[in-house]
């Protein structure tokens, strides 16, 4: 009988091929091919440790992300930002022989026993730049209702193209929803709409966000071009679109009284407060350049508003990417008329009202 519960006992405690997580990525370095390992486990992202890490395990490593060949195998511990303290250590040994495509296929221990935080793996392989993995430099949603609604497109070089659901989370419409000013994400889905004749290349797949990044371009994302997709599985983002902003009064859309859309409806905006500040986040958020800081005789010669004063005491720092994101009354309470309507000027597209 003991001998028999010893054999029972090797089997289920011996390194053996686990279900490894489905994705995995290099945090904190200074490229997406280098920094410390994290892999996910039921949606969970955790560390690997170090112990039995070598220059095989980093090959694999490496192989999985497009990253080229294996450069060394530093401690993770080194990269910031740490890692956050309610991230656990999901893998205590990986043992790979070197000639795997994945980690899923090394072996690697069932149970993390005695392996801290401090002892995270880490990988560095070869610059990206050698493999032309470009960043994405901006994102838009296209084909929806409006700017907060539609297809996902990143920008390169001047050139749009989409993005693939391979790995595509509600993380991802986070992120995008926040870079582009559009509230709170709402939905992703898959976009299959024949009636739009998509002629784009698919540049990215495998983005992991999450969620927390600025931009899409801070998220990790596998190798640029390399993928099996089609435009049927092209990402379709809904964000909240609760707020949106205009110029109006004359021709040109940089300069003019302000307007927000609120819920759908247009509506003013009190000058309670306003300033440069304020100015500079319009523009901004307009694409329109800078804030020219105009007299108040220019912003009254926009003339006043009619119907709903939706903002009041609006106050910003200047570095929001939308107003909506400045300190301001709930929404539609106010103490203003339209005689105290907000107007802004900005540098691009600028008519020369200032002009004797």
């Amino acid at each position: 009988m003991a001998l028999l519960f010893s054999l029972i006992l090797a089997i289920c405690t011996r390194p053996s091929l686990l279900e490894f997580p489905s994705r995995v990525r290099l945090v904190g370095g200074p490229h997406r091919c280098e920094g410390r390992v994290e892999v996910e486990r039921k949606g969970q992202w955790g560390t690997v440790c170090d112990d039995g890490w070598d220059m095989k395990d980093v090959a694999v490593l490496c192989r999985e992300l497009g990253c080229g060949a294996a450069k060394k195998s530093p401690s993770g511990f080194q990269y910031e930002p740490s890692t956050e303290k309610e991230q656990k250590v999901l893998i205590q040994m990986v043992n790979c022989s070197g000639m795997e495509d994945t980690l899923a296929q090394c072996k690697q221990d069932e149970d993390v026993f005695d392996c801290s935080l401090e002892e995270e793996a880490g990988a560095s392989c070869e610059n990206p730049e050698s493999f032309f993995f470009p960043v994405p430099e901006s994102v838009r949603l296209v084909d929806g209702p409006g700017r907060c609604e539609g297809r996902v497109e990143v920008q390169h070089q001047g050139q749009w193209s989409t993005v693939c659901k391979t790995g595509w989370s509600f993380q991802g419409a986070k992120v995008v929803c926040r870079q582009l000013g559009c509230g709170k994400a709402l939905l992703i889905r898959k976009h299959c709409n024949k009636a739009f004749q998509v002629q784009e290349p698919i540049w990215m797949s495998q983005i992991s966000c999450t969620g927390q990044e600025a931009a899409l371009q801070d998220c990790h994302f596998g190798p640029w071009e390399k993928n099996n997709c089609t435009h049927d599985e092209d990402m379709w983002v809904e964000c909240e679109d609760a707020f949106e902003l205009r110029l109006v009064g004359r021709e040109n859309l940089c300069s003019g009284r302000l307007e927000v859309r609120h819920k759908g409806v247009w509506g003013s905006v009190c000058d309670d407060g306003w300033g440069e500040e304020e100015d500079q986040v319009v523009c901004r958020q307009l694409g329109c350049g800078k804030s020219l800081s105009p007299s108040s005789k220019a912003r009254k010669s926009y003339g006043s508003g009619v119907g709903r004063i939706w903002m009041d005491d609006v106050h910003c720092s200047g570095e929001e990417q939308s107003l909506e994101q400045c300190q301001h009354r709930f929404w539609g309470y106010h103490d203003c008329t339209h005689k105290e309507d907000v107007a802004v000027i900005c540098s691009e597209q600028y008519p020369g009202i200032f002009e004797a």
